[in-house]
């Protein structure tokens, strides 16, 4: 589980940052304030959720896989589908039938951060 865990941050982590750079350098004159924000909006949860991930294949590899932590993942890897995905894609004129995938998005991501807490309840030992 670790391994797949490192390798979806390695790869996230990489486009993130491509994505970004070309935003940055690429973008900046040709969208609008407006638009500029949406596209900065989904590279910063990207980032998050990559380091988020990140976290995960760290914990994982230094105790033991869990199927919360496994979830949590692919929670976090489907927003940053969802809710990333979508803002580029509307912020370089995307279809606005878009703009529902977004929230879709961002539940994904709490989905993830609530498995992080099934698990930290799973491991309650008490004394």
């Amino acid at each position: 589980m670790a391994q797949w865990l490192m390798g979806s941050a390695g790869v996230s982590g990489l486009l993130a940052v491509a994505i970004g750079a070309y935003g940055a350098h690429g973008l900046k004159a040709k969208l609008s304030p407006e638009m500029m924000a949406v596209y900065n909006t989904g590279v910063q949860y990207h980032f998050y959720h990559t380091l988020a991930l990140l976290a995960l294949a760290l914990y994982v590899a230094a105790t033991a896989p869990s199927r919360f932590l496994g979830l949590g993942g692919l929670c976090f890897l489907a927003g940053i589908v969802g809710f990333s995905g979508s803002l580029y894609w509307l912020a370089l004129g995307g279809p606005k039938w878009l703009g529902p995938v977004t929230p879709l998005g961002g539940l994904c991501f709490m989905a993830g951060w609530l498995m992080i807490f099934a698990h930290a309840l799973q491991q309650h030992k008490p004394i």
